[in-house]
């Protein structure tokens, strides 16, 4: 889905990411981790063909993103930033939903089916500027998904998001990994990505230090583990699911 070979990016005089390797595949969700400054947004950037690479190469869908045209590019890829009103330009949802039908060619309706799934009880006629911080978030993503981008981005995606909103964010998230597309997220939600992430990509100083699955590199560096795994060490669950699924089938067991 994506494939990214010694990246090395500048800002200004600034190294943002040296020799980074990266690869993605469908169905695959990918968890970016790090301090403020690692490099994960711009990775990010790099794969939707914001910022050229200094050095190396980004493939995504086997094209270079930075030479697609937005036009295509939309149909191999999409990005969802941390300022959401980045993408929001229209007076109301509506003019949003509509806007993003028909630069995805998509059936008119099918933003605002996402719209209203993922903001139930929002109204066609509400300004974007006028919705919370978590609204604006989840109206960029439907606005964003109704492309269905075949590799999908988001930058802090449960920034601002309250439990419910954080709940059908992840609900939608695994099925679209789970119909194939490619999730890649740079977060700082540790509770997010030990629940949804079958990778974690870890970045200091625009290096790649760890890459592999969630369990062994989150137990393996105590900043980033969740708190049931900080919890019920050395045991090696991540979420509160997990621990419930272990326990029932130690009753299970006992019973027989």
């Amino acid at each position: 889905m994506a494939e990214v070979r010694s990246l090395a990016v500048r800002r200004g005089t600034v190294r943002a990411l040296r020799h980074v390797d990266l690869t993605v595949a469908p169905g695959e969700t990918i968890a970016l981790m790090g301090r403020n400054g690692a490099g994960k947004s711009t990775l990010l950037t790099s794969l939707v063909g914001l910022v050229e690479p200094a050095a190396g190469q980004v493939r995504v869908g086997g094209a270079l993103p930075h030479r697609t045209p937005p036009r295509d590019l939309v149909r191999r890829v999409g990005l969802v930033p941390q300022e959401p009103r980045d993408l929001l330009y229209a007076d109301t949802v509506a003019a949003e939903c509509a806007a993003a039908d028909r630069d995805a060619q998509a059936a008119p309706g099918t933003c605002r089916a996402l719209v209203t799934r993922l903001l139930p009880g929002v109204a066609d006629t509400a300004h974007p500027r006028d919705l919370s911080e978590g609204q604006r978030l989840a109206l960029a993503l439907a606005v964003v998904l109704t492309a269905r981008p075949p590799l999908l981005l988001l930058d802090e995606p449960t920034r601002g998001l309250d439990y419910g909103a954080k709940t059908r964010l992840v609900a939608v998230l695994r099925e679209l990994a789970a119909a194939g597309h490619a999730l890649v997220l740079a977060t700082h939600d540790v509770e997010l990505a030990a629940e949804i992430a079958h990778r974690v990509v870890l970045l200091a100083e625009g290096e790649v230090i760890a890459d592999g699955p969630t369990a062994d590199v989150v137990v393996s560096s105590p900043s980033y583990a969740p708190q049931v795994t900080k919890i019920l060490a050395p045991q090696r669950w991540l979420t509160v699911t997990q621990v419930r699924r272990a326990l029932g089938e130690g009753t299970g067991r006992e019973q027989r």
